[in-house]
């Protein structure tokens, strides 16, 4: 399967919970928190591996820790709003980008 494919069918994924938890509780982003979590084992991942040395492992890891800071933020007044999941998601899809570029470049951790 391509990469395309797999991101198209993430997002296809989370907007069909993010919609059906947008119902229930307007600040729930349950569709959000797990991409985070599965982008964060693909870090975790490429690190074991080997595919990402530290400097590139913490510079994605900090970017993910950006997101989350946006995703509080839009919390903080407790609806996340449509125009603020486009955003996050939007700052998911660049990462998950930029994870897997980082992690099939031709730089590699030292053993």
């Amino acid at each position: 399967m391509s990469v395309k494919t797999v991101i198209g069918a993430v997002i296809i994924a989370i907007a069909s919970a993010s919609a059906a938890a947008q119902s229930k509780d307007p600040a729930a982003t349950p569709g959000i928190d797990k991409r985070q979590e599965v982008q964060q084992k693909r870090i975790d991942q490429g690190v074991q591996s080997g595919q990402l040395n530290q400097k590139e492992a913490a510079r994605l890891e900090r970017r993910q820790e950006r997101i989350e800071k946006m995703e509080d933020k839009a919390k903080a007044d407790g609806v996340v709003t449509q125009q603020e999941r486009k955003k996050l998601h939007h700052a998911q899809n660049q990462e998950s980008r930029r994870i897997h570029h980082e992690r099939h470049d031709r730089q590699h951790a030292k053993k």
